[in-house]
């Protein structure tokens, strides 16, 4: 563990400005913007209410960012607990009285906006065990109690989802999970164990999976079994990807999107409506961006001093990969189709503001990088 010592230094609000990663913010920033460009796309090149709602989302939550970034680290690792607590409570109010849309009930009416709760447990998840690993010694880590403990709090939020039932959302939470339990230090025979179980009972899993969840994975073997039906989503964003070419069609050109052949392209799929419309080259500067963001709020994490600010960091990071990977592996039908939103690109008002929450602690972080929390 880290030599724990004194840290008194405050900084000032120009200080603390000044040591904002601006790199992180350009990227942030050219992410929403494509992705406003894109939303714009998928409107059909009018500024109607999916452009407009997100533009809007994503000015207020960035500038929310920004302002939460200015809190002393100390802040997120004291409310760390309660915010996994109260957002376990959304899940749980979610499954009992929250909306219910295409035969799944995850939203909270706020309103302003319907949260869906399992968005921010990706966040909450990492910083609450960023927290309660952030003192246990290296040799206490693999201790009885800390396997109880770890396990509860990460299955109560993965059964709760299911039963909305959300099974994608459930692994990314449970990915985000054990990325931060192995990055803690947990013994590699727990995770092979854990593994081996879950081969040897994924025919009973199968077996209890939802009739639609069974076809996603029937259609993801083979989608031209359906073609029309179960395949179509999945068949008509390949043809839109791969008629992109190396420089695209061109903004508002997308023919499988304008023709309304790509359902669902403001969601999930926003990354084939970019992709037929800017090409692979596109494609590649997009993933560029967000390796560049991946690989600062990596950096920032190496530099902190604080073990929590790092681990959040490291957590943090993995999981927006984990997360684009996913996201454009199931557009390409490299993986079943799970409902996994691209980060920021996506539309989505929830998936947003947990990410803008989890890059403002990042940004904390880099501001009190010295800073060493007892």
């Amino acid at each position: 563990m880290f030599e724990q010592s004194s840290y008194s230094e405050q900084y000032t609000f120009f200080q603390k400005l000044r040591s904002f990663d601006f790199v992180l913010i350009f990227c942030v920033l050219c992410l929403g913007i494509i992705s406003n460009f894109s939303m714009y796309s998928t409107d059909g090149g009018e500024f109607l209410y999916h452009s407009k709602s997100h533009f809007i989302r994503f000015v207020t939550f960035f500038s929310m960012m920004i302002f939460l970034s200015f809190f002393n680290l100390r802040f997120w690792h004291s409310t760390a607990y309660l915010f996994y607590t109260i957002t376990l409570g959304f899940l749980i109010w979610a499954s009992m009285y929250g909306v219910t849309a295409s035969g799944s009930q995850r939203w909270i009416n706020l309103y302003f906006i319907n949260l869906q709760p399992s968005e921010l447990m990706k966040i909450a998840i990492i910083v609450c065990f960023a927290r309660y690993f952030h003192r246990e010694q290296m040799p206490n880590i693999n201790s009885f109690k800390n396997i109880i403990i770890s396990m509860a709090i990460l299955l109560l939020p993965i059964l709760l989802v299911v039963s909305q039932p959300d099974l994608g959302t459930s692994i990314l939470i449970a990915i985000s999970g054990v990325i931060v339990l192995w990055l803690a230090g947990f013994n590699i025979k727990y995770f092979i164990y854990s593994g081996l179980t879950l081969i040897i009972s994924l025919p009973f899993v199968i077996s209890m999976l939802k009739p639609y969840q069974k076809q996603r994975v029937l259609t993801f073997f083979n989608p031209d079994r359906d073609p029309l039906g179960a395949g179509y989503q999945i068949i008509q964003s390949k043809i839109a990807v791969g008629s992109g070419g190396l420089t695209g069609k061109g903004f508002l050109k997308g023919t499988q999107s304008y023709l309304e052949f790509l359902p669902e392209k403001h969601t999930d799929f926003i990354f084939t409506l970019f992709s037929e419309e800017h090409g692979f080259i596109g494609s590649v500067i997009l993933l560029i961006l967000y390796g560049v963001l991946i690989f600062r709020i990596l950096n920032i994490g190496s530099h902190s001093r604080s073990f929590f600010g790092k681990l959040f960091c490291y957590g943090f990071g993995s999981a927006i990969f984990v997360y684009v990977t996913v996201n454009m592996s199931m557009v390409l039908g490299l993986l079943p189709i799970v409902g996994s939103p691209l980060p920021i690109m996506s539309y989505g008002g929830s998936s947003m503001l947990a990410t803008m929450i989890g890059l403002s602690i990042v940004m904390s972080t880099k501001i009190h990088s010295k800073q060493i929390i007892h």
